[in-house]
């Protein structure tokens, strides 16, 4: 993987760029963030069903740290959550090895509320499936067997929660129809949240990222 060199591309006393390095699934509001000049950064997204294979992650993780690194300027931001590689914190430890930065939240969903653990304050026993722009597309992906296995498979949540940080999901009420029915799960609340949380914790982030 080629190494991010960005020394002869800047003019004199021009900051190098930040990189952030995130989950496919926050996508389309960290395009929107950096595109409304909320947040000053390059990104790299990688693909969501990484998030199915914890293992598959961290090598990818390590991987794609390793590689793109930029020398003498701001640590690369990773954002994913403390319990995207498991419940034991082993994302740390690469953050460590890395000297990279990462986001305080616990999952994407926890990234667009706020971070810092809001999530458990509305899911404290973690019953509700989430929905955004991002997870519909990854929800889809995994509903490809038959719908009893689909539902059993869902069967330990109560319903879903949706999560509108653009604005947009109102376009998706086909497919969120179609997921409830598939899981069997009922749609329970649409909370619009906006993109002003995501911007907290990237900016925080960001923040801790420069020397």
């Amino acid at each position: 993987m080629k190494r991010l060199d960005l020394s002869e591309t800047l003019r004199d006393g021009e900051p190098q760029p930040l990189l952030i390095i995130s989950c496919g699934i926050l996508k389309h509001e960290i395009r929107k963030l950096i595109q409304k000049g909320k947040i000053n950064a390059e990104a790299r997204f990688l693909p969501k069903n990484l998030h199915s294979d914890p293992v598959k992650l961290e090598k990818t993780l390590d991987k794609v740290l390793s590689g793109y690194r930029v020398d003498g300027g701001p640590r690369p931001v990773l954002v994913y959550g403390d319990v995207c590689m498991g419940f034991d914190m082993e994302i740390k430890a690469l953050v460590e090895k890395h000297e990279a930065v990462k986001v305080d939240a616990l999952n994407c969903i926890d990234c667009l509320l706020g971070g810092g653990g809001e999530l458990l304050k509305i899911d404290p026993e973690h019953v509700y499936l989430f929905l955004t722009t991002g997870f519909i597309e990854f929800t889809e992906r995994i509903m490809g067997q038959a719908v009893e296995e689909t539902r059993k498979m869902f069967s330990m949540l109560k319903g879903i929660t949706l999560i509108d940080a653009l604005g947009d999901l109102e376009q998706y009420r086909n497919r969120i129809e179609a997921i409830s029915d598939r899981t069997g799960l009922p749609i329970l609340e649409t909370r619009k949240v906006g993109l002003d949380p995501l911007r907290k914790v990237l900016s925080e982030a960001i923040e801790r990222a420069y020397p």
